[in-house]
C-alpha cells in the first residue's frame, strides 16, 4: 500500500472508476470493513493505492476499470433513485435489465418524477456530468395546475432564493393551457434537489406532472418507460472529450427491462 499522498490515486477513486460504486458509497463501503488491500481489511479511505496493489471488494478482487459506458433510462414514477431505499420502496437499480453491469446514477429525480436518468459505470463521467460547472441545460415537460400568466413566471426566469437557497434562472416557456391545468417547458443548468416543484410552489403553481426529456445533449426521444439505451462509444467521446481507450466501443442497443 502507499502512504504517501504524491503517489497512486485514492481508493474511493479508484472503486468509483472501476464502476463499483460512486466514491461517497465506496467510502462508506470501506468504512464498513468491506474493503481490503493486499489481503489487509483498511478502516479508512484515507488511503492511496496504485496499480500493484490488490484490491477485494466482499472477497472479489477488484479488477481494471472498465472502458467507460453511459446508458439512457426511461424512470417511470414510483421509483426511488437509490441503491437501497429504507422505507421499503422500489428502486431504480432493482428494475434495470440483469445484463447491465454495475452503474451509477447521473444525479436523481424523485420518486413522483418520471423521464430521462443518465447510468454510467464511470466514476468520473459521473463526476463531470453532474458538476455545476459543467452547465449542460437539463429541459423538463412540467404540468402545472392553475392559469398560468407570463408576468408571474418573471421571478423563476431572473432566478430566486427559497429558504435561503440560490436557485439560477430557469428557462421557461408555455406550451399550452388545458382548463385548470399548463403544460411547460423548464431549463435548468444545476438540478437542486427538487428545484422545479419548489420554484412553482412559490408562484403558487404546484407541479403535478414532471418528466425529464434532455440533460445535455443527450434526448429521451421515443425510449419507453422502464427501458435502457446505450450511448454508442463515438458520441460519448464526441460529447464528453474522451479517448477512444476511455470510451467504449459498442454500439447502441435497446435492453429490456426485467420481468
Amino acid at each position: 500500500m502507499t502512504e504517501t499522498p504524491e503517489k497512486g490515486e485514492r481508493i474511493a477513486k479508484v472503486l468509483s472508476r472501476a464502476g463499483i460504486a460512486s466514491r461517497r458509497e465506496a467510502e462508506r463501503m470501506i468504512e464498513a470493513g468491506r474493503v481490503a488491500v493486499n489481503g489487509k481489511t483498511i478502516p479508512s479511505p484515507a488511503l492511496n493505492v496504485t496499480p500493484a496493489d490488490k484490491i477485494r471488494v466482499d472477497g472479489k478482487d477488484v479488477g481494471d476499470a472498465e472502458p467507460a459506458r453511459l446508458w439512457l433510462y426511461h424512470k417511470p414514477i414510483g421509483l426511488v433513485t437509490s441503491e437501497r431505499d429504507e422505507k421499503g420502496r422500489d428502486t431504480v437499480f432493482a428494475n434495470l435489465p440483469g445484463d447491465l453491469p454495475r452503474v451509477m446514477s447521473v444525479g436523481r429525480l424523485d420518486i413522483n418524477s418520471e423521464g430521462l436518468l443518465l447510468l454510467t459505470n464511470d466514476g468520473g463521467i459521473k463526476r463531470k456530468l453532474e458538476l455545476p460547472s459543467t452547465g449542460w441545460l437539463r429541459k423538463y415537460r412540467v404540468r402545472v395546475n392553475g392559469i398560468v400568466i407570463e408576468d408571474h413566471l418573471a421571478p423563476l426566469r431572473r432566478g430566486l432564493t427559497i429558504d435561503g437557497e440560490r436557485f439560477q434562472p430557469m428557462n421557461i416557456s408555455v406550451d399550452r393551457q388545458q382548463g385548470s391545468n399548463a403544460w411547460l417547458t423548464v431549463g435548468i443548468r444545476e438540478g437542486k434537489n427538487r428545484e422545479i416543484r419548489r420554484a412553482f410552489d412559490t408562484i403558487h403553481l404546484p407541479v403535478n406532472r414532471l418528466i425529464r426529456v434532455s440533460y445535455g445533449p443527450f434526448q429521451l426521444g421515443e425510449l419507453p418507460a422502464g427501458e435502457v439505451e446505450e450511448i454508442k462509444g463515438r458520441v460519448l467521446r464526441d460529447q464528453l472529450g474522451l479517448t477512444p481507450e476511455k470510451a467504449a466501443q459498442k454500439s447502441t442497443k435497446i435492453v429490456k427491462r426485467r420481468r
